[in-house]
């Protein structure tokens, strides 16, 4: 199967009997990443986590009164 990395539209081949493969053609949503791309963006992920401008926000929880 040929694929394309959406960030910088390297085309790569991938088997078409993996997982990743699978999910790719039964779920249009789900994009593709070369190893680059995903190497580059985790590394850069984690300095930003150390540095401490990283923020995950969680959804509030509401506390129902009649539960």
């Amino acid at each position: 199967m040929r694929v394309q990395c959406f960030i910088c539209e390297k085309i790569d081949t991938i088997d078409d009997d993996s997982p990743l493969a699978k999910k790719l053609r039964n779920r249009p949503i789900h994009t593709y990443l070369c190893d680059d791309c995903n190497h580059r963006i985790t590394e850069r992920t984690e300095i930003r986590k150390q540095s401490g401008q990283f923020r995950l926000y969680e959804p509030k929880k509401v506390e129902d009164d009649w539960i």
